[in-house]
């Protein structure tokens, strides 16, 4: 119990921190809302233009791959960068110094995580509603679905993180963790419809949790018949939740 109480304190000093790190907050937290908006307005007229198919708009067409692109920014690179930040800056060798025991550090971090994805996914669920007309699902098995999503899809970005942030030194992790994370957005069915992904490159995709995610949620909020355009050509969402926890077992 005083270990969860301290996790608890920790959590609350995690986010003060955290909300005082503009770069992150802009490049964590509301980068995704950003693009959202951005890529809903830029791309509406294409989608008007077609909009006999399955009455698609580009707010509904881009939610889910921010949706997922949120999660794992907000859990994998934050972990990954503040833990190799205060790794090198001394912060952990003086916390180990005090009476605080390491699993309150961590339960901080997993608290900052937690707190800081559901913040995320709830402002970029009322954007895209009160904004660029997004319908949000009424099927209760869907809201399912997406809560096994979005769970896994932030415990394993977490762990991951925490493994991740061992393979540099505060002043390479920002390129080892943001130069391979964009690329995964692009070939993941972030950016662009996953179907116009070349074959090999989707299925280079698959090994990472990112594309799991995406696809989780796209099973969420896109029309069942749009499956077709998946690698099965389903939605495979026990698949999903089975390769995001062999990526947080094996972290």
């Amino acid at each position: 119990m005083n270990a969860l109480a301290l996790g608890l304190d920790r959590t609350i000093l995690e986010l003060k921190m955290y909300s005082r790190e503009k770069e992150s907050v802009f490049f964590s937290f509301l980068f995704p809302i950003l693009l959202l908006s951005l890529f809903s307005v830029i791309f509406s007229a294409q989608f008007e233009e077609g909009a006999g198919q399955d009455a698609m708009t580009a707010g509904l067409f881009f939610m889910p791959g921010m949706l997922s692109a949120g999660v794992l920014l907000t859990s994998f690179q934050t972990m990954a960068l503040s833990i190799a930040t205060e790794r090198d800056d001394g912060t952990l060798k003086r916390l180990r110094a005090t009476p605080m025991p390491s699993v309150a550090y961590f339960l901080g971090k997993v608290g900052l995580v937690g707190v800081t994805s559901v913040l995320q996914t709830v402002l970029l669920l009322v954007v895209a509603t009160l904004f660029f007309d997004v319908d949000l699902p009424t099927d209760p098995e869907r809201w399912a679905v997406f809560v096994l999503v979005f769970g896994l899809g932030v415990f394993s970005g977490t762990v991951l993180g925490i493994a991740y942030s061992s393979l540099a030194t505060s002043r390479s992790i920002g390129a080892v963790v943001i130069g391979p994370m964009l690329v995964l957005q692009f070939i993941s069915g972030v950016y662009i419809a996953f179907d116009d992904v070349p074959t090999w490159l989707q299925q280079a995709a698959a090994i990472f949790p990112l594309k799991w995610i995406a696809q989780g949620m796209r099973s969420v909020f896109f029309p069942a018949e749009m499956a077709a355009g998946e690698m099965a050509g389903s939605w495979e969402t026990g698949k999903t939740a089975l390769v995001l926890l062999a990526w947080a077992s094996r972290a």
